[in-house]
């Protein structure tokens, strides 16, 4: 019997609502995070990636209406009391949000910002709080850490306020990381540096990480296995070693399509006809069947349910087969 995971997200579904109704906005979300293990959830813009990583961390709209359920370590997250999810929030999990300036207060110092986790919520004295992240910043490659913590957010850059939000979630020693999107607003050589910096700590600490990105790649060099969103729903899982020549799913296959090629640079780029839906435009039966090259009539009338597709599974009626001759075939 295999352990229980770390974080169990089960056909999680939430309502929102918008123009005085209830609309659905997250239709079936699915991930499944072991201990120590990084999974990454991609998908275009609008997917409901971060909705499902804030479910996580109980951060939805009171309006919200949840069906389904987040795991963490076996206990509902959405059935958590008020002061059990502060606890939880305070020492299990820490998220790094991609915008650090619409999250560090800026009339407070980084210092003050650091600490006060573990000042108000863990009973941690001052002095021992104040040199515990000093300790940290030197590790996440902040020099001059004292005067730092002495500044105020407008004085860093964003590469550097990134790795003060860094600094601040590890602080808490949570068990599990989320990290939406933390590299969007960085230029190219900054964020190499603070992924590299997410992913060494997460190594030495054995977080396990849910990585909420749009970049197929970099969620597969980064993590374990990745999953993909679209209009609301997981529609593929499988490992991140596999993700290149082992995906099933046709959105999936699609969005490494459209990547550019560094084997062929005279290639024109080739994109997804159409254009992604919210969760909320969903029609009837599979949401990516207006897009898709291979549709079929069921794909129009019927909703795909996940299956076992290899190593993973898939969201797919028709999902794509392979020989015995392609590359990590299984039997």
């Amino acid at each position: 019997m295999s352990p229980t995971p770390l974080l169990q997200i089960d056909a999680l579904r939430i309502d929102l609502p918008l123009d005085g109704a209830l609309r659905t906005v997250v239709h079936r979300a699915d991930v499944s995070i072991p201990a120590g293990q990084a999974v990454a959830l991609v998908g275009e813009s609008g997917s409901g990636k971060s909705l499902t990583a804030r479910s996580v961390m109980g951060l939805l709209p009171r309006q919200a209406r949840i069906q389904g359920d987040v795991l963490f370590d076996g206990e509902s997250v959405p059935g958590m009391k008020p002061e059990r999810l502060r606890a939880f929030r305070a020492s299990d999990v820490a998220m790094v949000f991609q915008d650090p300036r619409a999250h560090i207060n800026p009339a407070r110092s980084i210092g003050d910002f650091l600490i006060e986790g573990l000042t108000t919520a863990r009973g941690v004295p001052a002095a021992e709080a104040v040199n515990k992240v000093i300790g940290i910043l030197r590790e996440v490659d902040i020099s001059d850490a004292d005067r730092r913590m002495r500044q105020r957010p407008h004085e860093l850059s964003g590469g550097l306020l990134q790795r003060v939000m860094i600094a601040a979630a590890l602080a808490t020693e949570p068990r599990l990381l989320l990290a939406d999107e933390p590299t969007t607003a960085l230029d190219v050589t900054t964020q190499e540096e603070v992924m590299a910096i997410i992913a060494e700590a997460r190594e030495a600490r054995g977080l396990a990480m849910l990585f909420i990105s749009h970049d197929l790649e970099l969620a597969a060099a980064v993590c374990d296995r990745v999953a993909v969103m679209y209009a609301g729903s997981t529609v593929e899982e499988l490992p991140a070693t596999q993700l290149r020549g082992r995906a099933a799913h046709p959105y999936t296959r699609a969005l490494l399509a459209s990547r550019p090629s560094v084997d062929d640079v005279g290639a024109g780029l080739r994109s997804i006809e159409g254009r992604p839906l919210s969760g909320f435009e969903v029609p009837q039966g599979c949401a990516f069947s207006d897009r898709c090259p291979g549709v079929q009539d069921l794909c129009r009338t019927d909703l795909p349910q996940p299956s076992a597709a290899g190593d993973g599974t898939t969201a797919c009626h028709f999902p794509h087969t392979f020989s015995s001759g392609e590359a990590g075939s299984h039997a």
